[in-house]
Parts: C-alpha cells; structure tokens; sequence
C-alpha cells in the first residue's frame, strides 16, 4: 500500500472488506479520520493519520516478511480452489496483498517466503540478480559423478532451447545431493534430474540466496525475517 491513499481503499484493505461495503460504511460516518467524521472516499490517507472504522482502529502495519516451513500438500497461491494454500499456515493480519517469493510445488517442502513488498521479493527471485536456490534432493538412481559434472556444466532440459544456467552441485549421499540453481523454470530441479537420466524422489528447499530456512521451524510453522535477513 502506497501513501497518500483513498480512505475507501485503506479501509477496504485493513478490514478486508469489498471496497463497495468500505463506501457504504464511510457514507453512513462510520470512519474517523484524526477524530474527524469524513464521509469522502476519496479522502487522502497520510500513513501517520489515526484512521477509526467502526469504533476501531485500523493499523497499516507496512512491509512485512515471513518464513515458511512449507509442508508437503500446499500449493504457493493466494487461494486455490482444489487445495490448501501456504496462506492458510499463516494466522496473521492483513495478508491479502501478500505474496509467495519464491514458489514451490505442492510436493515440495522447505523455505517459502511471504511478503507485500515486491521490490524486495524481485531482487531475491529475478534470474537477473543470481540469486542461488538451494535444494536437498533425494534421487531414485544413484548420483554419478557424471550426472554431478553435466549439472554443474549445464543440461539440456525439454522442450529448452538453451541449456540450464550452470549449477552448484555436490553429493551428500548415494541417492542424496545439495543441489543450487539461480534461474526459475517451471519444474526446474525435477526436469535437470530426469535430463541426466534420474528422478526426483524427495525435494525440499534449504536456502535463497543468503537467507536460510530456520531449523527450529517444524513443517507448517513460520516466523518474521529478522532485519539481518531482509537486508541479505
């Protein structure tokens, strides 16, 4: 929400009510401005104006970002009609202009970021910024270290043109490996396994870019970035 802003909209966004039901209220003088009764929808809100609707006051609580442990079975939507959502994790107010930086798929677990600042979330997910997505990846085939060079180098994903950017690639385990990737394609980590001849069997995200998922959170919990972490 950017200030100076219409009353209608304020309130519409901080009571998450339809801007229509916002309008009839102000007209019947439910809003206080500074103590003031202002019926004007179009009445300019300054962020330090004490705004009171309907006895109580509405508090722009600014840009805010949190951290998910995001479980398996939610999808990074705002809503969706056939599944649960990362949003429905979240018990907080005003989220309705928040949004996931940084997508996983429903069967994906690990570090999910939710925010209403998009400058912000551009800078950690665009490609152009080379910010690095870490993932654990346990595979159904053993890790060659052919398959280990062929990542690393860049592999050729289908229905791609180009070849994937390269990638930092190192084997935890026979099945296992910590796999960081910068760019963003649709199904990225699953498509570079099958390309070396593999398969994705678990996958769960670790990092982005300098920001690490918390090992305290348990799945499904979250917590408020610290300032050290917003300015990674």
């Amino acid at each position: 929400m950017k200030f100076p802003c219409r009353l209608d909209k304020f309130i519409s966004h901080l009571a998450e009510l339809p801007r229509s039901k916002a309008r009839a209220s102000i007209k019947r003088q439910a809003a206080l401005v500074n103590g003031e009764v202002v019926t004007a929808f179009d009445f300019q809100i300054k962020q330090q104006d004490e705004v009171v609707f309907q006895g109580e006051q509405l508090v722009f609580l600014g840009k805010r970002y949190f951290m998910l442990n995001k479980p398996v079975g939610y999808v990074s939507a705002n809503s969706d009609e056939l599944h649960k959502t990362v949003f429905d994790l979240i018990d907080e107010p005003n989220m309705s202009d928040f949004h996931v930086a940084g997508r996983l798929d429903i069967d994906t677990t690990g570090l999910v970021i939710l925010t209403n600042d998009g400058d912000w979330s551009h800078k950690i997910t665009s490609p152009k910024n080379n910010k690095f997505k870490t993932y654990l990846v346990e595979t159904q085939e053993p890790i060659t270290d052919d398959s280990l060079e062929a990542l690393r180098e860049g592999v050729q994903l289908h229905n791609e043109k180009a070849l994937t950017r390269p990638a930092k690639a190192e084997r935890l385990a026979n099945y296992g490996l910590r796999l960081s990737i910068c760019e963003g394609k649709y199904h990225q980590v699953k498509r570079m396994l099958a390309a070396v001849d593999n398969k994705v069997v678990e996958l769960h995200r670790e990092q982005i870019g300098n920001i690490k998922l918390d090992e305290n959170l348990a799945a499904g919990e979250y917590r408020l970035l610290t300032a050290e972490e917003i300015k990674l």
